[in-house]
């Protein structure tokens, strides 16, 4: 069983035990360091790190909660926390959560794709997939 609950209140802030937990189950990719949960995307260059930030800023933005980025020539490091709370919330999770689905698809895996996704050619790669 989760040693996690969905909180009463989008800013009421979870505790170190309950983020480790919560990360374990939904977004293994992710960690907790320094009151922020991260993850960081492997990128094959500028142009394919320039999409993710761009994807991210997008979602942020929809979302109007607002990542802190990293970025460098082939990675882009996503910091949540929710500020006015001073903690991580379900705002952080929920944001996480868009941002590794809509950044880590890979249309050519899913059953029944029509979309086929980028050629298997280092030329079109873009993320490193785990």
């Amino acid at each position: 069983m989760a040693q996690w609950r969905k909180k009463s209140s989008s800013n009421e802030v979870y505790t170190l035990e309950e983020i480790e937990a919560r990360l374990k189950a939904e977004l293994p990719h992710w960690y907790f360091e320094d009151g922020w949960i991260r993850r960081k995307y492997k990128t094959t260059g500028w142009k394919s790190t320039l999409m993710v930030v761009n994807t991210v800023g997008h979602l942020a933005e929809a979302a109007w909660h607002h990542p802190d980025l990293t970025v460098s020539y082939a990675f882009v490091t996503v910091k949540l926390n929710n500020h006015e709370a001073k903690g991580i919330t379900d705002k952080d999770f929920a944001l996480a959560q868009k941002i590794e689905e809509v950044v880590m698809w890979q249309p050519g895996k899913e059953e029944g794709a029509v979309l086929e996704g980028t050629p298997d050619d280092p030329r079109f790669k873009y993320l490193k997939y785990e």
